[in-house]
């Protein structure tokens, strides 16, 4: 999503139920990896415009209630060293049956179903790159979200991809026109022009 990630300092390693009630008195968000707390900069300009975008769009298929940009909490497994226990994507689409499970803290646990569908928006940089399009694609394919979405502004690209038996298959990359094609959100009217702006 950005880099530029701090580690902050705590006393000892934290479990993610540690983790859960950890409370420092700020709105900081963090990601913890292997134990440790590591603080996440705020989104940028355009990323944060991009999903306002995009989540205007999707609310014309469901529930305004069902769509959360920026503060959604999902638990991931971790594939390999180095990746966070948690992920706040851009985009999520949540089923129904979430809200009486985030009513506490917007966090969707390994042990709830997961959420219909993530989007990332690819920052600028290598290292955002390699995050969105295979970090966050290992961790949300092993968590089971049936369907992912990057949306790459440098690129003007639209990857969708659907989960199948496990595994991730593109079900296609999208340009300037091209009307995205969804599994989860069939007949969607919506264009990378749009999305994009």
């Amino acid at each position: 999503m950005r880099s530029g990630c701090a580690m902050t300092t705590t006393r000892s390693k934290l479990t993610f139920e540690d983790y859960l009630s950890y409370d420092d008195g700020t709105d900081s968000r963090y990601e913890l990896v292997e134990g440790y707390l590591v603080t996440m900069p705020p989104e940028s300009g355009l990323n944060d415009w991009i999903a306002l975008n995009l989540r205007d769009e999707l609310v014309r298929l469901v529930s305004r209630y069902l769509v959360r940009v920026h503060t959604c909490e999902l638990e991931v497994p971790v594939i390999k060293a180095g990746q966070p226990q948690n992920r706040y994507p851009d985009v999520v689409v949540l089923e129904p049956e979430h809200m009486a499970l985030i009513e506490k803290r917007l966090t969707i646990r390994l042990s709830v179903p997961a959420p219909d569908l993530v989007v990332e928006v690819v920052s600028l940089g290598d290292e955002n790159v390699q995050r969105d399009y295979q970090d966050k694609r290992e961790q949300y394919q092993a968590r089971g979200i049936p369907e992912y979405w990057i949306v790459d502004p440098q690129q003007r690209l639209v990857t969708v991809l659907e989960l199948v038996l496990g595994q991730y298959v593109e079900v296609g990359k999208f340009r300037g026109s091209d009307r995205i094609q969804s599994k989860r959100f069939e007949g969607l009217p919506l264009t990378v022009e749009q999305v994009l702006g």
